[in-house]
This record gives structure tokens, C-alpha cells and sequence, in this order.
């Protein structure tokens, strides 16, 4: 066994997930799973999808500052501003929270960044910096400048947002039962590692698959190493997967509980994001779309079970949206 899979992780207890619910419902209700005809026929089996696009963001995070800021300013004063890195989700999460509780949000993006994402954020009112070529460099210059102003750093993954994320998959759990497989895009970890927490505290017997562009294989290659493995990112469509680095704690709860992760091209993306709206007319997002696109290799080995996908975010620039419809 390698170091990093001893690693002591702390996931969630169903308790705290339903403790976390009464926060997450204070600011949106919970979301549907849906069983679309087309869908199935397309698979050839049974496919429920857990619509995380339809919160008030358009993406599962919407449930997790909220919770990770209500426990911060429960324990802390004096906070001045709160400081994070984002490609989009996880930023308009964190400006959510900072509303809620009246401080400033300071959210780093690369330069690049998704034009609608960036105006969605700063809607929010954040304040929006533009740094580096990828969500690392955005990463160290959030740190950098939470130490040079006292601004709090959110990070992308902590307890309280596994704890906030869990909240979805405590909804898809209790309202479909005998669930085979699920598909889980992986971008720094909190999606799948919260499912990992609900799967074993409600003691399902339900496989995890992860999913990760094939242009941002860290994770996919960390798993098959067993230790932590940082990769260049090239993909486009899948921004929301876009990791260099991974989260070792993430990575540490991953090898102990995943069966294994997909890689998924730029085209199957775009196919995926394609079928989404024409078998459902949901607008999904790459990273919202990995789990189909996954689901979709492996459509021979899911014939006559009951899988799982999670539409994680439905927000994508309407260039780049007309165009997946267009090739």
C-alpha cells in the first residue's frame, strides 16, 4: 500500500450530512433525479440523473460555501474578506457565502477564464482577479494574497465542503435504491469523496466511477500510481476537471474507494453534451457532461443495471455551447 492511501481522511457522518441540509435548504431547495426515456434507450438500461445544473448557481456548488463559512464564522472574528481560486462553480459558491455573511469575496481565475462564468461571478458582487494560465497559478496567487491582506482562503476541498456537496448525494441516495454504478467527474475531489461518504454511511453497495478529461489526467494517473501524480492540462471543454495538481486528502479517500476512473476526450464531451440536450434539453457543461460520456464507453458492461450520473453544472459560455450543438 502506498504512502498517500494510509493518509488519515475524515469524510462525513450521515449526521453531519443531514445537519449540513438544513443550511444548504436555507438557500435552495433540493434538486430532482430524473429518469429520461431517451437517455435510457440510448445506454440500453436504466440512467437516473441527479440535475445539480438547477440550483441558483447552475452547479452542485452552490451547497458547499455555505456550509464551510456558516462553521468558519461560527468559530472566528474578524474576518475581513474571503479569498479563493475558481474556474467558475466553486468561485459564485464562495461570493454566495460572502453575501450571506457580509464580507467581501476576493476570486482568482486564470487568465482565459470563461467570459460567463466571470460575469456571473462578479454579478455576485466578488471582487474578480485575473492571474496565471491555469487553476494552480490561480491557486498559489489566492494563497499569497489571503497571507498579504488577512483575507480567509476557501479552499476547493475541505471536510465542511464534502460536508455541503454530501447534501446531493444523501437526496439521490434516498430516492433511488439499488443503484449499480455511478459516474462521478472529478475536478479537485469534493464530489466524489462526498458520494464516497454517503455510499459508505448508508452502507450501499453501489460502485464509484470517477471521470477526468483526458486533457487533465492527474487523478487518472495518481489512481493508477497510487500516489500523487501532477499532469500539464490541455482541455477545454472539460474546465471544470481541470486539475494539474491533486488534492492528496481527495486522493487518499479516491484510492480507498473508487473502483476505477475514465478518461474522456474533448469529442466525447461534446457528443455527451450534445445527447444531454437533445434526450433532455438541459444545457450542461463539460464537466456535467463526464459522466455520460463515460457511462457511454462502458454502455456494454451496464445492460440491465441501474446507473447514476450527476449533471454537476450546466454553466457554459453560449459560443461554446452553440458550437458543441453546431459540429
Amino acid at each position: 500500500m502506498t504512502e498517500i492511501s494510509v493518509l488519515t481522511t475524515s469524510l462525513p457522518t450521515i449526521d453531519e450530512v443531514r445537519a449540513a441540509q438544513k443550511l444548504v435548504y436555507s438557500v435552495m431547495p433540493p434538486t430532482p433525479q430524473i429518469v429520461w426515456p431517451l437517455l435510457c434507450e440510448r445506454l440500453g438500461t436504466e440512467v437516473w440523473v441527479k440535475h445539480e445544473n438547477h440550483t441558483p448557481i447552475g452547479a452542485f456548488k452552490a451547497r458547499t460555501a455555505v456550509v464551510y463559512a456558516a462553521e468558519l464564522f461560527r468559530g472566528s472574528s474578524g474576518i475581513t474578506g474571503l479569498v479563493t481560486a475558481t474556474r467558475g462553480n466553486h468561485g459564485q459558491s464562495v461570493a454566495l457565502a460572502a453575501r450571506r455573511f457580509n464580507v467581501p469575496a476576493h476570486l482568482v481565475v486564470p487568465h482565459g477564464n470563461s467570459r460567463e462564468k466571470n460575469a456571473a461571478m462578479r454579478a455576485q458582487g466578488a471582487n474578480l482577479i485575473e492571474f496565471g494560465n491555469d487553476y494552480q497559478d490561480a491557486k498559489e496567487h489566492s494563497q499569497k494574497l489571503a497571507d498579504e491582506h488577512g483575507w480567509h482562503f476557501v479552499p476547493s476541498y475541505h471536510h465542511d465542503i464534502v460536508k455541503g456537496v454530501a447534501t446531493y448525494w444523501l437526496e439521490f441516495f434516498s430516492a433511488v435504491s439499488e443503484v449499480d454504478t455511478v459516474y462521478v467527474p472529478i475536478g479537485q475531489g469534493s464530489g466524489i469523496c462526498s458520494c464516497c461518504a454517503v455510499r459508505n454511511g448508508l452502507n450501499l453497495k453501489t460502485r464509484i466511477v470517477g471521470v477526468v478529461a483526458d486533457g487533465a489526467p492527474a487523478y487518472a494517473l495518481s489512481f493508477e500510481a497510487g500516489r500523487s501524480v501532477s499532469a500539464s492540462v490541455t482541455t477545454f471543454l472539460g474546465d471544470g476537471m481541470a486539475c494539474r495538481v491533486p488534492h492528496e486528502e481527495s486522493l487518499a479517500v479516491i484510492l480507498q474507494n473508487v473502483d476505477h476512473i475514465v478518461r474522456v476526450t474533448e469529442e466525447e464531451l461534446r457528443q455527451a453534451m450534445k445527447i444531454y440536450f437533445t434526450d433532455t434539453h438541459n444545457v450542461v457543461e463539460g464537466a456535467g457532461a463526464a459522466g455520460l460520456a463515460a457511462a457511454m464507453k462502458e454502455r456494454q458492461s451496464l445492460k440491465g443495471k441501474r446507473v447514476g450520473l450527476v449533471i454537476s453544472g450546466g454553466n457554459v459560455d453560449h459560443e461554446v455551447f452553440a458550437k458543441v450543438l453546431q459540429d
